[in-house]
């Protein structure tokens, strides 16, 4: 378990003796979550400074809070111990009381944050890294990597999409000696990013599962993109392995990007784990044989659509690459607590919505609306804005409403982009069977007023545009959305 004293050693390379006997019983950034014993870290994030949450985090019992160096004129008061990490610990008094609580100023309090992750991280050597990006799919890639491997060894994963700067070092924080394998999502927003991680985590495998215009806007180009991307393989050791899609020609090219050994997986023969025979069964799930040199694996899986399958052979082929047998990957790929995917929502009307408003770009629009080409009801479309596109915005948002023109009886576009959305279905011949609305709000009423019963609802757009109020809305009278 962490302790005071591995927090001294990694921030002022001083390890009194006294602090070995306070053990911090969890690492926090949000004050609201500290209780007796945690390690507060005081961020300055968009919305709120956790500098200004200091006091709330010390009345909860916090044993020690990382802070940057301005929050010493802030009145912490004569009982707390000030340690200020670039220059070392200086004037402690002998015993464990005088270190309770104590707070470390640093320059950057994130930095600080970072190098008490990687300090702790290396304390367990014997504990292999997997590291996975991509533009979409990464937690559910996660997730179902993370079944697999727990068939034989004790994994800790990041947990929801603590995948950044941030989410990263608190996952590793969470290691101890049981820990065999770490599953860890690599997001980024600008270059160097993933660099920055790999520092932090050490992975030995990395996973990349696409390049797509996730993030356009930051980067500026789809190359900057798969160059931001390549730095999980670049970070690799020589004796590590990159697991990549082949069938992707941005991710298959990474190869030439790394020092470690490829594995490619993919729908392509070539590959050296890949899938046919794909079957979709709608909301009951897909079903394709496995194909590895001379063998050849049948399965059927709970995720939803072919798009999946992809996910579904990164994670075994990190089973493969790590010599687990074909029934540990199997049994893996089959835990149904596993699988991250649309929810099927029960809602008004007899209807039921398939809830993927956790985010959107136009290749995960396109693999959800191929999904819904693939159900049986009449078929409805709620798409709202999709953020970060760049220059690619609107060209984004009318691929996907030609696309739903092929798929859906009616069309519900949200948002000022999703206006593009709604004109390229008109144009393509959806018409009068498009709706506008420029607010969720408006969505609802409109849905309201053209649902049916049996009608197969998908719902979908950016995190940024909250579309998980029109299910929550349609939903209501039906209780809390139950996944199938």
């Amino acid at each position: 378990m962490l302790t005071l004293a591995d927090v001294f050693q990694a921030l002022t390379k001083d390890r009194p003796a006294e602090a070995d006997k306070i053990a911090i019983a969890d690492v926090c950034v949000d004050s609201r979550q500290v209780n007796a014993g945690a390690l507060f870290v005081a961020l300055k994030g968009e919305a709120h400074d956790g500098h200004e949450f200091i006091h709330d985090a010390l009345a909860r019992g916090a044993a020690a809070v990382i802070a940057e160096e301005r929050a010493e004129s802030s009145g912490l008061g004569p009982s707390v111990r000030v340690v200020k990490t670039s220059t070392g610990v200086a004037g402690l008094q002998p015993g464990p009381e005088s270190l309770v609580p104590t707070i470390f100023l640093a320059p950057s309090s994130l930095k600080a944050l970072q190098k008490l992750a990687a300090f702790w991280r290396r304390r367990f050597s014997n504990c292999k890294a997997i590291g996975i990006t991509g533009s979409i799919g990464k937690s559910s890639t996660k997730e179902l990597i993370a079944s697999v491997l727990q068939r034989r060894y004790r994994v800790l994963k990041s947990k929801g999409n603590l995948n950044n700067e941030i989410g990263l070092p608190l996952t590793l924080l969470q290691m101890d000696e049981t820990h065999e394998r770490a599953v860890v999502e690599m997001g980024m927003y600008a270059l160097g990013e993933i660099c920055e991680l790999c520092q932090i985590a050490q992975p030995t495998i990395g996973v990349v599962t696409n390049v797509g215009p996730s993030h356009l806007e930051r980067l500026g180009t789809m190359e900057r993109i798969a160059e931001a991307k390549s730095e999980l393989v670049e970070a690799l050791p020589a004796d590590g392995v990159a697991i990549l899609n082949r069938d992707d020609p941005r991710v298959r090219a990474m190869r030439t990007k790394t020092s470690a050994r490829v594995f490619y997986y993919g729908l392509d023969p070539h590959s050296d784990l890949w899938a046919d025979e794909i079957e979709s069964y709608g909301l009951e799930g897909i079903a394709f044989d496995l194909r590895y040199g001379r063998e050849k694996i049948h399965t059927r899986m709970p995720l939803l659509g072919r798009h999946s399958v992809h996910t579904a052979l990164a994670a075994a082929s990190v089973g493969v690459v790590e010599g687990l047998s074909w029934d540990e990957i199997l049994s893996g790929l089959k835990d149904e607590a596993a699988q991250l995917r649309l929810i099927a929502v029960p809602a008004e009307n007899g209807t039921t919505i398939l809830d993927d408003t956790y985010n959107a770009n136009p290749e995960s629009s396109l693999a959800a609306l191929n999904l819904l080409a693939e159900l049986n009801g009449r078929k409805v479309a709620v798409l709202g804005d999709m953020l970060e596109l760049g220059p690619i915005e609107e060209e984004g948002h009318r691929v996907i409403g030609g696309r739903a023109a092929e798929v859906v009886e009616v069309l519900v576009a949200v948002g000022a982009k999703g206006k593009w959305i709604g004109q390229a279905a008109r144009d393509a011949g959806l018409s009068p069977n498009t709706f506008f609305a420029e607010n969720n709000a408006r969505a609802i009423e409109i849905l309201r007023g053209v649902l049916q019963p049996g009608d197969m609802v998908l719902v979908k757009g950016s995190r940024g545009a909250k579309m998980e109020e029109i299910v929550a809305a349609l939903a209501r009278e039906n209780g809390e959305p139950e996944p199938h």
